[in-house]
């Protein structure tokens, strides 16, 4: 278990952030795309995750859906996090890889099961890739057979919580952990296996204490460098927006987050997967990013 950072190196990370906040305002005003989850937010921005994007004191820099945001400002470079690799690399915590290398990283969030996530593990065969699906405590209750399959097919299961909460709100290490070893407790009765211990906060909503309670816990949180509008079941984007978004902003070391419950994301990933293959990308798991 890792122990706490000294509490000067956390002022020092809230100092930093706090004077680029107001850089970062500017690129917000000036139109840059943002990514997180509220409903409401405009078609064009990106996005976390969803349906399934608060500090108590000087904050992280707050996107207009929650904390965790982005701004894209050259194409097919990495976009401006609110915490750089650095920051989140003192908590084990990612949003991408530090790389020039033409390699990207496949995320599914899974909240519930609509009859999509058969076709994109069809298609994750085909092509060989192995991804990871952060799964709530209430789909692997509901969805045991895939649960399984997931496993079975080299892809790995994270924890998204049980109750998909926001996580920002939880103050105490107790309530944080039910969270995640509910899910842990379901996952071995599914599986007979320990889930790995990769944790995505729901709509990227999190905080300093946040991060601290999941390295403390054994935990490594990823957030995302890449993701678009994809989880309104009843307004699902055409494949032609689908693509504008995931191959315009592809980037070396991207982490993608897609939702299992998208039509969409069934529909074209196979012909995605080949073009971000044409693009010269591989897809790793993500477990090579974690050095697991």
């Amino acid at each position: 278990m890792k122990k706490y950072f000294p509490q000067k190196s956390f002022l020092s990370l809230r100092e930093k952030l706090s004077t680029r906040s107001a850089a970062k305002a500017l690129f917000l005003l000036a139109g840059a795309f943002l990514l997180g989850t509220a409903a409401g937010a405009a078609k064009n921005a990106l996005s976390g995750t969803s349906s399934h994007s608060s500090y108590t004191a000087p904050a992280l820099p707050v996107s207009a859906e929650g904390n965790w945001g982005l701004s894209f400002q050259e194409e097919g470079q990495t976009p401006v996090g609110n915490a750089t690799f650095d920051e989140l690399a003192q908590y084990d915590a990612y949003y991408a890889e530090d790389t020039d290398e033409k390699v990207l990283y496949l995320t599914f969030d899974a909240g519930y099961e609509n009859g999509n996530t058969e076709p994109i593990l069809d298609t994750l065969a085909k092509h060989s890739v192995s991804a990871t699906f952060f799964v709530v405590g209430t789909y692997i209750d509901s969805e045991p057979e895939l649960i399984k399959r997931m496993v079975e097919e080299g892809h790995t299961v994270g924890n998204h919580t049980w109750h998909h909460p926001d996580m920002s709100q939880i103050a105490t290490m107790d309530s944080f952990k039910k969270e995640l070893v509910d899910v842990e407790d379901a996952y071995r009765d599914v599986t007979g296996q320990e889930m790995t211990k990769f944790y995505r906060p729901p709509q990227g909503k999190y905080n300093e204490e946040n991060l601290k309670m999941a390295q403390q816990f054994g935990y490594k949180t990823f957030f995302w460098s890449l993701a678009y509008v994809d989880w309104y079941q009843d307004d699902q984007p055409s494949p032609e927006e689908a693509f504008d978004k995931l191959l315009g902003r592809i980037h070396p070391g991207a982490i993608v987050l897609l939702h299992s419950t998208s039509s969409t994301n069934a529909q074209i990933l196979d012909e995605l997967l080949t073009k971000w293959e044409e693009m010269g990308y591989e897809v790793r798991p993500l477990t090579d990013l974690a050095g697991e």
